[in-house]
């Protein structure tokens, strides 16, 4: 069936539903709070081993493209929240070091994950990083027409389809994230000024 799928570039219809099961971020918020709340996705066994086989042909193309970030620290092996802490503070001591002024700005993207707009992300896919054919018609069948439910204990809330965002708890979020923001810190670049992404 996956040969099938990749073939054809078609994602099965069946298996673009998620299962959202809201956990407490931490134990002792108050649980009448949604805010308090952190959603956990799980999709089907069979879906997951579709994702990670393209993962395998689509992760090195990805990030070996010259438009790819490498200031880019989190989704990627040997890069982690201490490298990118690492390089930042090398670099405002190298900036010291020559006599500058540093400023320190951080900027957090809230639900980033959620708000992906799937066109553009195929639109990037295709332009920045030459992802075509087929395996274009594979992502963006793989992004469309999903639907997600909530479940709570034993009661599980009716599908609703979702319109933007990568599908939460799979594989391709990271990559696929990676390559929607990847044109982020091109202008950041331009100006000469030091930066860096974990995200």
């Amino acid at each position: 069936m996956a040969n099938i799928s990749f073939t054809a570039g078609q994602f099965p219809a069946s298996l673009r539903t998620g299962l959202v099961t809201p956990l407490l971020k931490k134990s002792g918020l108050d649980a009448d709070d949604f805010k308090n709340y952190r959603p956990v996705a799980n999709l089907s066994t069979f879906s997951k081993i579709l994702e990670r086989l393209a993962l395998a042909r689509l992760k090195s193309h990805i990030t070996s493209s010259p438009n790819f970030c490498p200031l880019q620290s989190a989704y990627r092996q040997l890069h982690s929240t201490e490298t990118a802490l690492v390089k930042i503070v090398d670099d405002m001591l190298a900036a010291m070091d020559r006599g500058h002024a540093v400023t320190v700005i951080g900027l957090d993207m809230s639900a980033a994950f959620e708000a992906v707009c799937r066109h553009t992300l195929i639109d990037r896919l295709l332009s920045d990083f030459g992802v075509s054919g087929t395996c274009l018609r594979w992502i963006a069948s793989y992004l469309s027409d999903r639907s997600s439910s909530v479940r709570v204990n034993s009661t599980s809330s009716p599908a609703v389809t979702t319109h933007f965002g990568v599908p939460q708890g799979s594989v391709l979020e990271p990559v696929l994230f990676r390559a929607y923001v990847a044109p982020v810190g091109r202008p950041i670049g331009h100006t000469g000024i030091d930066f860096h992404r974990c995200r």
